[in-house]
């Protein structure tokens, strides 16, 4: 069966392989948007937290024996607390400065560990196991799903819309956004408004991780996984609308399909369609699809 001169198996698989990329695209974003929106930092070392989960659940697995359902669980919370600290000692200090310092400080950060870890582990990818309950794959008729790409997508999604509805429509989203606003208002409350920030910038950075967890098995564990992703990433979130929750989430996928179907019916632009979307967007609407302008 063909659709629009294609075969209809290759089409599906594409599209599938779009929505894989998507979902790391909307996790990886939605870290960055909650970051910028609610801290206003640019926070380039966003790529090398991603790297870091997968690293940690590989350390885990090779050197303590650690799964991947703990490891989903840990890492999170390990990258997370890394993020903490190079709040508190360092980012802290920019936030009453123009972006571009943020951006110079976490860009210089995601060289020193990218670097770090290359110098130990070299670039070539290691592999992560599949867990054993998505092994195989279920036929749906028109194309075989393997079942660890499913779980990757309903579990994105999941974990993007609940993010969204915690932020957006929460009594403790809304503090957050008011301690950007209003920082000495929601003081008065009696809320401590730099350990909300502190722990926000780690919830950030654990997104970032959990989507490195995910993406062990499929693209494998290599100290460049990071460096690789995160212009693309960038890219979505500046479509999406800087801090844009909802804009991260829907562009994340969207773009995903997007770069998919390119690759099936031109392929020669899969590697810059998401650029030249950008483009094209910055030129109709500078804030983004779903941001503001300020």
């Amino acid at each position: 069966m063909e659709i629009f001169g294609i075969p209809s198996q290759a089409l599906f698989g594409q599209l599938l392989i779009g929505l894989i990329n998507g979902s790391f695209y909307a996790l990886l974003s939605l870290g960055l948007a909650v970051i910028f929106g609610l801290l206003n930092i640019i926070n380039f070392t966003h790529g090398a937290q991603y790297m870091l989960g997968a690293f940690v659940a590989y350390l885990g697995l090779q050197h303590l024996g650690m799964n991947y359902w703990v490891a989903l669980a840990v890492t999170p919370i390990v990258v997370g607390a890394t993020g903490v600290l190079i709040e508190r000692t360092m980012l802290k200090q920019l936030y009453k400065l123009d972006h571009l310092y943020g951006l110079l400080l976490t860009f210089g950060l995601a060289l020193i560990i990218q670097g770090l870890f290359r110098h130990e582990f070299g670039s070539s990818g290691m592999p992560y196991p599949v867990p054993e309950v998505f092994k195989g794959a279920i036929n749906t008729g028109f194309m075989f799903l393997p079942k660890y790409r499913a779980w990757v997508i309903v579990a994105s999604l999941v974990v993007c819309l609940a993010t969204w509805y915690v932020i957006e429509r929460t009594k403790l989203g809304a503090y957050l956004r008011a301690a950007t606003e209003n920082p000495s208002l929601v003081q008065s409350f009696g809320i401590n408004v730099p350990r909300m920030i502190t722990l926000t910038y780690g919830f950030g950075v654990g997104l970032a991780a959990l989507a490195g967890v995910m993406a062990a098995p499929i693209y494998q564990v290599n100290p460049t996984m990071g460096a690789d992703l995160i212009i693309v990433v960038f890219a979505v979130v500046v479509i999406g609308g800087m801090g844009s929750i909802m804009g991260a989430i829907v562009t994340g996928f969207g773009l995903g399909l997007i770069e998919g179907l390119t690759k099936v019916f031109y392929p020669e632009a899969s590697s810059t369609v998401i650029f030249v979307i950008m483009a094209i967007v910055l030129l109709i609407k500078p804030a983004g699809l779903f941001g503001t302008q300020k």
